[in-house]
């Protein structure tokens, strides 16, 4: 198997996308040498721990009139990938480093990718606020991790240095944006890239292997 390491944060649409075209490249490729790892990388760090508007966090940020064209490509683009979107969904700019410790954990009962699935869902598909931990810890139970320590977890500092210094290290490295892909911690993809450059990229793997 051959690790792909794949930084990103739950409320980074490119990242919802990014993953979907992985997800179609998968499917189609059952024969994928891939053991998938999620790390943290929050866009924005210094978020209040109990969020922000999203919609007026954005406008000041870029712009009524960019936002309006960037809304329209996200919708586009996640049209075409697969899993449509509607960027107004989410009310909510939530803090993230609790989903990510959430993610975290999942990764230890080897529920990882089924959980950052749910978390990017419930954010994206159902706009529930992901700084929220009982909110958390709701989709955390319903994708078979214990709701009541996941929520004990949440109520503590339990690993939040840690990702914090995960974090730290993957900017110290080079990451800057998301979703950022490291194949074989050798090879570096980042952004969205479609179902067809995965393709290509498994059948060469898989060639190489057999080679």
């Amino acid at each position: 198997m051959i690790r792909l390491d794949i930084f990103s944060d739950p409320v980074c649409p490119w990242c919802y996308i990014g993953k979907a075209n992985l997800d179609r490249a998968l499917e189609a490729h059952p024969d994928h040498p891939f053991r998938i790892e999620w790390h943290p990388f929050q866009l924005n760090p210094d978020m209040p721990a109990e969020g922000v508007d999203k919609h007026s966090y954005l406008a000041e940020k870029f712009g009524e009139d960019r936002l309006v064209q960037m809304h329209l490509r996200l919708k586009e683009a996640s049209r075409a990938a697969g899993a449509e979107i509607d960027p107004d969904t989410p009310k909510r700019m939530p803090n993230t480093l609790n989903a990510h410790r959430v993610i975290h954990w999942a990764g230890l009962e080897g529920r990882q990718t089924a959980v950052v699935s749910a978390i990017m869902r419930a954010y994206w598909r159902e706009g529930r606020d992901i700084g929220n931990a009982a909110v958390l810890a709701d989709i955390a139970g319903a994708a078979g991790m214990d709701r009541a320590v996941t929520a004990r977890l949440l109520a503590s500092d339990a690993d939040a240095d840690d990702l914090r210094a995960r974090d730290a290290d993957a900017r110290a490295k080079g990451v800057n944006s998301v979703p950022t892909f490291l194949i074989a911690q050798q090879y570096v993809v980042t952004g969205a890239q479609p179902p067809e450059v995965w393709g290509n990229v498994i059948r060469e793997l898989v060639e190489a292997s057999r080679a």
